[in-house]
């Protein structure tokens, strides 16, 4: 398991697990993640983060930090440039949050993660949306789903029930004052995407399905009157208020699997999912989901390969 001079991933078995232990062991120094991070993001050719120069030296002294790029004259480290910027954590806390992340399916809550990384609640809050943000994987339309795919979409939100009598809507509706997710899953990859959108009429569905999903495929939705319609596609649907969930090949109990799965989590771990920050947690959902296949520390070193070439101010997210 000792990963000091490789980013492979330990085992033949694809699904091979990771114990905190085996974590801990190693990076067993600060050294030892930050070469993790060199590694994984630079690879062979160290970057400046500043100008994406390659002609660099090592500094000697490491002061004020451990490069130099002899291009723009700065100096530079792991962290400018990427994710990590202007973070003051150890390297090792951030390869434990991502560990964190990665292996609760349900999600982790920023309060557990403050206890378990021994941090503020604030900088707990902040590390896990920049993670999220490494996390965006295959749900941009740059990949196209074909074949046999479900569509749906889900609400989310408190109920209207269980809110204060000055917040409620009075609408009467189970969907008032949720938010709209719509999502598609592959059947012969399992990969899933899914977005939040403004409402679900005909034209934002269909744009979905045209932005995510090649024509000519087979597209299998629930009796929504939104899916009728649907020009350049095979389509098969099921009539869920009469209680049919499988006809033939129509049934979406694949996409209604992975809601599941994110519903437990903002009832059981998340309790509220801002409405701000509500594509991030879908971001979380999507991706886990989606790499769940790979080892445990495959999942870590694409994670933390993602966080490069990219930067979350903390004024930019909480200004969004």
């Amino acid at each position: 398991m000792k990963l000091g001079g490789t980013t492979r991933a330990p085992g033949k078995n694809n699904r091979v697990g990771l114990t905190v232990m085996q974590l801990l062991d190693a990076t067993p120094e600060e050294a030892t993640a930050e070469r993790m991070f060199e590694d994984v993001i630079w690879g062979k050719e160290r970057k400046c983060g500043h100008c994406d120069s390659t002609d660099t030296v090592e500094n000697p002294s490491g002061k004020p930090m451990k490069y130099r790029c002899r291009t723009c004259g700065k100096f530079f480290n792991i962290k400018i440039g990427t994710f990590l910027q202007g973070t003051r954590l150890p390297l090792r806390k951030w390869i434990y949050a991502i560990y964190l992340m990665l292996t609760n399916l349900k999600g982790i809550s920023s309060m557990k993660t403050h206890r378990e990384l021994n941090i503020t609640q604030k900088s707990a809050w902040y590390m896990m949306h920049r993670i999220r943000e490494s996390m965006y994987i295959l749900t941009k339309a740059n990949v196209l789903f074909q074949g046999e795919v479900e569509v749906d979409e889900t609400y989310i939100g408190r109920k209207e029930g269980n809110q204060h009598k000055s917040k409620k809507l009075g609408l009467g509706r189970g969907t008032a004052g949720k938010k709209a997710v719509v999502g598609a899953r592959d059947r012969k990859t399992g990969l899933v995407k899914a977005e939040v959108v403004d409402d679900t009429t005909r034209e934002t569905l269909h744009g979905f399905i045209r932005e995510n999903i090649s024509i000519r495929s087979q597209i299998y939705t629930d009796e929504a009157h939104a899916y009728k319609s649907l020009i350049d596609y095979e389509h098969g649907s099921v009539r869920h208020s009469v209680g049919e969930y499988v006809k033939g090949k129509a049934s979406t109990n694949g996409i209604e699997s992975f809601w599941a799965m994110l519903k437990r989590g903002y009832v059981g771990t998340y309790h509220n999912m801002s409405f701000k920050h509500l594509h991030r947690y879908i971001i979380e959902f999507v991706g886990r989901h989606n790499i769940r296949q790979l080892n445990t520390w495959a999942q870590i070193l694409l994670i933390m390969h993602n966080m490069g070439g990219t930067h979350l101010p903390y004024k930019r997210l909480i200004k969004e």
